[in-house]
C-alpha cells in the first residue's frame, strides 16, 4: 500500500471555508479519480512559527502503478482545476510506501 501525503499551512481566516472545500470538493475529486480507496484528514499539532493551522490529507491506494497512474493522468487536471485557494496556503507532498500494519 501507498500513501500519497498533502501537508498544507492555511491561515486562521479563510481555515473554515478551506475545510469544506476540502471536504465537499477536492478530496472527494481525489476519491473519484480511482486511484485512491480512502483519505485521511488530521491536523498537525505544531505551533508554527509562520503563523496558521497545519493539515495533513493522506489518500491511500492499493499499488504504486496506481499512485504513477494518478500523478500521470489526473494530478495536472485536478490542480488546474482546483484553484480557490490557490495563494493563500503553503503545502508539499510526499509519498510513503507502507511496510507494515497492524
Amino acid at each position: 500500500m501507498y500513501i500519497f501525503n498533502i501537508t498544507t499551512n492555511i491561515s486562521e481566516e479563510i481555515e473554515k471555508d478551506w475545510l469544506l472545500w476540502m471536504n465537499d470538493t477536492f478530496i472527494p475529486n481525489m476519491i473519484a479519480t480511482n486511484k485512491f480507496h480512502k483519505a485521511i484528514m488530521t491536523q498537525v499539532e505544531v505551533d508554527e512559527e509562520m503563523g496558521g493551522i497545519t493539515y495533513s490529507t493522506q489518500y491511500f491506494t492499493h499499488s504504486k502503478t496506481l499512485l504513477d497512474r494518478f500523478f500521470e493522468e489526473d494530478q495536472p487536471s485536478i490542480l488546474q482545476k482546483h484553484t480557490k485557494f490557490r495563494g493563500q496556503y503553503v503545502d508539499f507532498s510526499t509519498t510513503l510506501k507502507v511496510i507494515s500494519e497492524q
